[in-house]
């Protein structure tokens, strides 16, 4: 059995970074491990541009981004196996993780490792979890699945196309399908918003003309080998379709992107605790998850919205299993809940450790589109920091600093909520 004091779990963004980060620190004696053919992660598939621009300070295409990492992670020579599948991980008796794998060269073989980063990424949800009504033609896919049948393999998923859901990849594949040659007829959002970014909403469908039609669904998918079309309807507050608005678009194609999950099966078999508004893990300020040793970040963690933040996340968790490996985490006295209220669907990280010498960054989605608003973190009765905002949208996720003499005068645990200023 090979012992090592790190291994990372997934080779995207986050699992690079988090290798950096902890190679940083001092740790040569690391494994990253991933099932895909290649390092890179979903960045592979993204050749659209608007990554690196906090990161690197200039705009860049996906594999362009993950070429920064891998080309990181080859100067350093840390070892990496590809196409390998993690089929679990467990306490050893000692502390240590067992990490069981398997691949195609070296068969199946555990590893020991003193720490564990989780960065497995998510998955798309599919249309086994919406029960849609109708047939189960040809012609219906991720947003994902088609934007790698067209960037990767060279292939048109179809021509006349209808997108269910607003999320990021949707609203980027329905740009990427017209420019080639495509028509959507539509994209259509159960919610009363976009789940995706503004600047997405503006240069992927205002700048083509594709209606976004907010408060819609498809309510029933027609054809027998292929897709012919869909009926849509539009919807009331209790997502429920209205009677009569019923309206048939023809279609040969109808892409999902009705939201990401985290990957999480791993770390439910491992005894991680969950939390079940991210799907991710309960993580407290160092990224450490419940079990000693096992850290977590990345899309694994909660979805973020731009790869730079998963890149400064897992940079965050990697320096930090480094110092559990070595031991320099400090004692901490005192452990405070985060909260989140008033429109705040979450907060990353949910716990925190006290003292802290440095400041610390609070990350979290709101539930609906809120104008003039004031995000307030407490502690009791006391505000720690408040900030005022124009706007906050679900599809961005929003965050906010505070120092550490702050922070260590938390005398209770903390809340972060948003106070309405007016209309």
């Amino acid at each position: 059995m090979e012992t090592l004091d790190l291994v990372i779990v997934g080779g995207g963004p986050a699992g690079m970074a988090a290798a950096l980060g902890a190679y940083e620190e001092g740790i040569r004696k690391m494994l990253i491990l991933d099932r895909e053919p290649q390092l890179g992660g979903i960045l592979e598939q993204c050749i659209h541009n608007g990554f690196g621009l906090h990161r690197f300070g200039e705009e860049l295409t996906g594999p362009e981004y993950a070429d920064r990492y891998i080309q990181k992670v080859t100067e350093l020579q840390i070892p990496y196996r590809l196409q390998t599948m993690v089929l679990n991980i467990r306490m050893a008796e000692d502390g240590d993780k067992l990490i069981t794998a398997v691949n195609e060269e070296d068969g199946l073989f555990t590893v020991k490792a003193k720490a564990v980063v989780l960065a497995m990424g998510c998955r798309e949800r599919n249309r086994g979890a919406l029960n849609t009504p109708g047939t189960r033609p040809a012609g219906i896919y991720t947003a994902g699945a088609a934007q790698k049948f067209v960037n990767i393999k060279g292939y048109m998923p179809g021509k006349k196309v209808v997108i269910l859901g607003s999320g990021d990849i949707g609203l980027i594949m329905a740009r990427r399908m017209t420019l080639e040659g495509a028509k959507v007829e539509a994209v259509c959002e159960i919610q009363p918003y976009s789940g995706g970014l503004t600047r997405n909403i503006v240069q992927c469908l205002e700048d083509f003309g594709i209606p976004l039609l907010l408060s819609h669904t498809i309510t029933q998918i027609h054809g027998k080998k292929r897709v012919t079309g869909v009926t849509i309807a539009q919807v009331d507050e209790r997502k429920n379709p209205i009677p009569g608005t019923e309206r048939d678009i023809e279609c040969d194609t109808v892409l999902l992107s009705v939201g990401l999950i985290p990957e999480n099966e791993l770390s439910l078999a491992a005894g991680v605790q969950l939390d079940g508004v991210t799907g991710g893990a309960l993580v407290d300020e160092t990224r450490q998850t419940s079990l000693p040793g096992v850290f977590a970040c990345g899309n694994v963690l909660h979805v973020h919205d731009l790869v730079d933040y998963v890149s400064e996340e897992s940079d965050l968790a990697g320096r930090n299993a480094a110092k559990y490996i070595q031991q320099k985490a400090g004692e901490a006295s005192l452990k405070r809940k985060i909260t989140a209220s008033g429109g705040v669907r979450y907060v990353i990280p949910q716990t925190i450790h006290l003292p802290v010498v440095e400041g610390q960054r609070f990350y979290f989605r709101v539930g609906d589109i809120y104008n003039n608003v004031r995000i307030t973190v407490k502690s009791g009765d006391e505000i720690l920091y408040q900030k005022k905002k124009a706007k906050v949208v679900p599809g961005e996720m929003e965050s906010v600093a505070i120092k550490g003499d702050v922070l260590n005068r938390a005398g209770a645990d903390l809340e972060v909520t948003l106070v309405q200023e007016g209309k």
